[in-house]
């Protein structure tokens, strides 16, 4: 059994066990080690500090996007609420004036705009990185 090796078996007796852990053996670092650890440690000692978030500044952006957002969900809640209690007039819409079967609704028109919005974001995206890269 070599220096390092441990075979453990089943009649591996507590002696041999704490032999083998017992032993110590002096760990030096490699050449260049901790020169190298000191070098990083001055040059995090060195960089400026990380700059901090203007929460004073972005804390009434979101004082006020909370505001509108419960004004938003309280006129739909209400826009439900009455849409319950009056029934809609009902009228019938001469032929030139129709929608497209387009905004009739149903799985196609579904799948149309799904796909539309798909190509418009990959649209976006593509166009948005194309202008990033070439600001590098």
């Amino acid at each position: 059994m070599g220096r390092w090796e441990v075979r453990m078996t089943t009649n591996a007796s507590d002696e041999e066990i704490d032999r083998v852990l017992s032993f110590e053996d002096e760990i030096l670092p490699s050449s260049g080690f901790a020169i190298s650890v000191m070098d990083a440690v001055r040059r995090e000692a060195a960089a400026p500090p990380p700059i901090p978030f203007p929460w004073i500044r972005a804390l009434p952006v979101l004082v006020v996007s909370g505001i509108a957002l419960a004004l938003v969900l309280v006129a739909g809640i209400v826009a439900v609420a009455q849409l319950g209690k009056v029934a809609a007039p009902r009228f019938s819409m001469p032929s030139t004036l129709a929608l497209p079967p387009l905004l009739h609704g149903g799985m196609e028109s579904a799948a149309i705009w799904t796909l539309l919005a798909l190509v418009a974001t990959f649209v976006s995206v593509k166009f948005s990185m194309r202008l990033a890269s070439g600001r590098r």
